[in-house]
């Protein structure tokens, strides 16, 4: 294939009309004759709808209908279908699109208002009278396990939705042989995506077509359709889903929610296009969050440094529903051993319903979790023993040669977790090098110099990319000699035109401004899966690549016909397929697209199908794995206990680089989001399970003053597990980042500081450990 746009640095086609302001975002989309709905949500954690008063709400200016679930039971009822069914969970633990009895955190939505305007429906839904009894309530997913602890759903006689458990080897035997065994707990705290663009839901009905088309910012358009399908009784054919542009996902945009289901339900009662968006008060109460787990673990190492075996428990905070099913979790246990190569282990992780909003994957989806685990306990090992961090890592890494590595742990299909390529011992040296690891300690003198504290991290890491089954792309040219892409992979910002059309661009011979790219609507594309556990890549760029393969050979079959020469003597380049050495003897793709969509009374060149299409389904049937070593330094002010990340290097491999900027932005901003999940993210409840961190005045994120400059820099080893050799890379720079700032600081508070085992870390708590060790 050729090198021609395949791993250049192409300038994102999206840019110029997204800077242009000509994206079209769910809320640009105007529909004549649409309402407007606001939802009236529960104010307490947990309680029984009593009474809903709607009667001065309904005569309130602009008010068209006012909707609770049981409003709805002639077209819908019941709760949502899981998105993730699981075994363990023999009833689904999940929404109705309104509550219909009990509701169970702070924010679930009770009714929706329709009006001419958002203001109209607000005003309106604040005006309900809303009977509500108070019940017991539980945030602490520790105390939720209690015995006499109150019930999350007064149904259930526990809030323990199970225990899943996974390992291999002897944990027993090789904890008893090991030379040294360490306990620690790991605390990991709540946050939020809180992407750019909160979510928003157009549904709009036709009532010649009995049909339903719905515009949503969502991540899985096509999950959206098979479930609201589903709860519906339609035929997925009835269903038009469409996903515009969508600004930023980070995970929790991949849901279905109730706000989808009830926005459908609301404009199928009334007739008329309903449209909510979600602002960002209720982004804070309804919008899924993530990374919450306490861990208790002990490792076993040799006296040399090397890790032998982990084992230990997870408590898991679900919040108060289970719309995911238990993928989040699984995600967690089935990201061990990371770049480690053990002999033993034995995790299990307790499933635990509370009062708050679910937990859904966030960027990294439990990933980061185990890699913090596994890299502090890297670091607790060079701790104990006084031994260099790196050589721990070096002494414990799963070696090159052993590649393709049997992890001994499980995919979600019950497949043996494999390993495809890489070296990680070479992206840690190259982290290090890159970071001058070699001046560190005349830098720490500097900064000492200057009274403050300065701290080295480090964190290595592995993710799964590519995620099964499948994603599929139909690559047509036209008569005009255009290139169409349709595909059901949906893009939230990370570039999937541009790269898309990178690979057909080099498989055709043509010039990347003919390609255009449809992408993430049903009612182009008929099947898709997700823009989830960075699997675009692999999947969509590989059916791309099978697409476009299939249409240049079909190209070139034609051109042999209708210029009477051998197929191997024809070239394509710049868009035409030409004879090689006889000038003038030559045919466009447009010409041979034209020739194809047939003529009344004449042949098709060649008996060949008609269009110049193809469409390629790759079926990922084994998982890629990226990986890579992070470092970096934070300064510490003791005065204040604020830390500042001052130098970040990345070194990464995610395959063969399709164009190494959009790589870096996805790195870029990963690693802002692992910064901000350690150092500033924090959801705070109060005794009554009331959220208090809900602005951005309370919740902190990472802004441009506290950004270092970020370095990144790239092996490639190729996949052997797909065409093209990608691996995924958009989920790599959160998932150390977190484990690489905190080691840092613990690295600059020195040997007398206490061993870091949680985030977010405040400088309030710095100012604790500092005081504790003076």
């Amino acid at each position: 294939m050729s090198a021609r746009y395949f791993g250049a640095a192409v300038q994102r086609l999206e840019d110029p009309r997204l800077l242009a302001g000509k994206g079209r975002y769910v809320d640009d989309i105007s529909l004549p004759g649409v309402l407007h709905a606001s939802f009236l949500r529960a104010q307490v954690a947990h309680g029984g709808i009593l009474s809903v008063d709607a009667a001065e709400a309904r005569t309130m200016p602009g008010v068209a209908a006012i909707y609770t679930m049981p409003d709805f039971s002639a077209i819908a009822q019941g709760p949502m279908p899981p998105m993730a069914p699981h075994p363990l969970i023999k009833t689904p633990i999940t929404y109705h699109p309104l509550a219909v009895d009990e509701v169970h955190h702070v924010g679930e939505a009770i009714v929706i208002v329709l009006a001419d305007t958002r203001q109209q429906a607000e005003d309106a839904a604040n005006a309900i009278q809303l009977e509500i009894e108070d019940m017991p309530a539980v945030a602490d997913p520790i105390a939720a396990l209690a015995d006499g602890a109150p019930k999350v759903h007064s149904g259930r006689d526990t809030n323990l939705i199970g225990r899943l458990r996974g390992g291999f080897g002897h944990a027993e035997a090789v904890f008893a042989k090991a030379d040294h065994v360490l306990s620690e707990t790991f605390s990991i705290h709540r946050g939020g995506c809180h992407s750019m663009e909160c979510r928003g839901v157009i549904a709009a009905p036709d009532a010649l077509s009995d049909g339903l088309t719905v515009y949503t910012s969502s991540q899985s358009p096509y999950m959206v359709r098979r479930h609201l399908a589903q709860y519906l009784k339609r035929d997925e054919a009835t269903l038009r889903v469409i996903a515009p542009d969508v600004g930023g996902g980070f995970g929790p945009k991949g849901n279905v929610y109730p706000e989808e289901f009830a926005v459908a339900l609301a404009a199928l009662a009334i007739g008329r296009p309903v449209k909510w968006i979600e602002d960002r008060s209720e982004h804070f109460v309804a919008t899924t969050q993530q990374r919450d787990q306490i861990w208790k673990l002990d490792v076993a190492f040799t006296r040399q440094g090397r890790m032998l075996a982990v084992r230990g428990r997870c408590i898991h905070d679900n919040g108060a529903y289970a719309p995911y099913g238990l993928i989040l979790p699984a995600t967690a246990l089935a990201s061990f051993p990371g770049p480690y190569a053990l002999e033993a282990l034995d995790i299990a992780i307790d499933v635990v319903l509370t009062n708050l909003v679910p937990t859904t994957p966030v960027r990294g989806a439990a990933r980061p979790n185990t890699a913090f685990v596994l890299e502090r306990l890297a670091d607790r090992i060079a701790r104990h023993l006084n031994l260099p961090r790196e050589e721990v890592r070096r002494r414990s890494f799963i070696a090159g040669d052993q590649m393709p590595y049997t992890t001994g742990m499980k995919a979600r299909d019950g497949s043996p977790i494999s390993y495809d390529s890489g070296d990680y011992t070479k992206a840690l040296n190259l982290a290090l090098e890159k970071i001058d690891a070699a001046g560190f300690p005349t830098r720490r003198a500097h900064a000492a110099d200057r009274g403050k504290l300065l701290g080295l991290g480090i964190a290595s890491y592995v993710e799964d990319t590519g995620l099964a089954p499948f994603e599929g792309a139909t690559v047509r040219v036209t008569p005009a000699g255009k290139v169409v892409i349709s595909t059901g992979a949906a893009s939230q910002g990370q570039g999937h035109r541009t790269v898309l059309a990178q690979v057909a661009a080099d498989a055709l011979g043509v010039d990347i401004a003919a390609i255009a790219v449809d992408a993430g609507d049903t009612g182009k594309f008929p099947l898709g899966i997700s823009t989830i556990a960075s699997r675009i890549a692999v999947t969509a760029g590989s059916s791309v690549e099978l697409a476009a393969q299939k249409v240049r050979n079909k190209a070139l079959k034609a051109a042999s016909f209708m210029l009477e020469a051998a197929e191997g003597d024809l070239e394509i380049e710049n868009g035409v397929v030409r004879v090689v050495g006889v000038p003038g003897m030559q045919v466009s793709l447009g010409d041979i697209a034209r020739a194809l969509s047939g003529s009344a009374g004449v042949l098709l060149p060649g008996h060949l199908e008609p269009d110049l299409a193809a469409t390629a389904y790759f079926e990922s049937s084994a998982l890629t794995f990226a990986y890579g070593s992070n470092t970096c330094e934070v300064e510490i002010d003791p005065a204040t206990g604020d830390a500042r990340v001052t130098r970040y290097v990345v070194a990464h491999d995610c395959g063969r680089l399709i164009n190494p900027l959009v790589v870096d932005g996805q790195m870029l901003g990963g690693v802002v989001h692992g910064i901000g999940n350690a150092l500033y993210e924090r959801m705070v409840y109060d005794q009554a399970r009331q959220p208090l961190s809900t602005n951005y005045g309370e919740y902190l994120l990472p802004l441009a003053p506290e950004m270092p400059d970020i370095e990144i820099h790239h092996i490639e080893t190729p996949s052997p597990r797909n065409p093209i050799g990608v691996k995924g890379a958009g989920e790599g720079g959160t998932i150390p980042a977190a484990a690489c700032v905190i080691s840092a600081i613990e690295d600059a508070l020195g040997p007398g500081a206490p061993f870091i085992g949680e985030h977010p870390v405040s400088p309030e708590r710095i100012t604790q450990w500092l005081e504790a060790i003076s």
